[in-house]
């Protein structure tokens, strides 16, 4: 069966295509069919102006529109479509909604941070991680970012914070919400016990690509610094010309790898495992319990 997840960020736009294998109720797994990523930013125009603008709102539509065809084409038969920290926050989310369901027939939802961070932690299910061990989950977006705290393989606690890379680049002043996340996981956070990251998102995996490590091995915290003053010491041009980065990623990598550095330096976390997996895995993985599995 396959099954499409639209995650409509703050930095970008996106359509992941896969179909489940199912080998039996505890061995299964999905192939990937398709990625389709729009730099459409609408965080942009949302923590400037408060609504995301009309030339925005156009590319929107013409997006959804080939996701409409590309999911046809692919013969997809379960969807979920998703909108998370700059569409919670827009004033005429309510209308762009509308607006796309009449021109696509696709049903775009708004969801909260925690259901945000529920299906994200969700991708826990097909990780190879101990679940003997403590961690916490950070993903960083264009607008929020998520934590969730996880002892033995039990989330003990979440929040999502009105901090990410796109939002610094517009100038909000998220120093008070750095004090917050960092009063939260200090709180939170299991003491005396040692605590592993794990993150996700464009910005993470892109900083793990960079960095001097073995294959799939964890990314260490020094490692981490150090990469992210490499890219420091590039000008946006040459992030572009010389570190191969996306436009729409050569501003943001900054800001968003400083919440990842926030988040272990508060926890004592001495390295970060990068799955390469978000929100739209969670939400094939979800929609695949709901229609398919058992």
């Amino acid at each position: 069966m396959k099954f499409a997840a639209i995650d409509i960020g703050s930095n970008a736009i996106r359509l992941l295509i896969e179909e489940s294998v199912i080998k039996s109720k505890k061995d299964f797994y999905f192939k990937k069919i398709a990625l389709t990523r729009v730099p459409l930013r609408l965080g942009k125009d949302v923590f400037v102006n408060g609504f995301v603008g009309d030339n925005t709102i156009s590319k929107l539509v013409k997006s959804f529109k080939a996701f409409q065809l590309l999911m046809d084409i692919n013969e997809v038969n379960h969807y979920r479509a998703c909108a998370t920290s700059a569409m919670r926050e827009a004033s005429n989310s309510e209308f762009i909604c509308k607006l796309l369901l009449e021109e696509t027939g696709i049903n775009l939802e708004i969801i909260s941070g925690k259901e945000e961070a529920r299906l994200i932690f969700s991708n826990f299910h097909s990780s190879s991680l101990d679940s003997n061990f403590n961690y916490v989950f950070i993903d960083v977006g264009g607008g929020s970012t998520e934590l969730s705290l996880i002892n033995k393989g039990v989330k003990i606690a979440s929040k999502s914070f009105k901090i990410g890379s796109v939002r610094q680049l517009s100038g909000n002043d998220i120093l008070n919400v750095k004090e917050e996340m960092k009063l939260w996981l200090n709180e939170h956070s299991l003491k005396n016990k040692k605590i592993t990251a794990i993150g996700t998102g464009g910005s993470i995996n892109k900083l793990y690509n960079l960095s001097q490590h073995n294959l799939q091995a964890p990314l260490a915290f020094e490692s981490l610094n150090q990469t992210l003053e490499i890219v420091k010491s590039y000008s946006y041009e040459e992030r572009i010309r010389l570190l191969k980065l996306k436009p729409d990623r050569a501003d943001v990598i900054v800001p968003s790898g400083e919440i990842y550095k926030l988040v272990m330096e508060t926890t004592k976390s001495k390295k970060i495992i990068v799955p390469k997996f978000g929100l739209s895995d969670g939400i094939i993985y979800n929609l695949f319990l709901e229609k398919e599995y058992f």
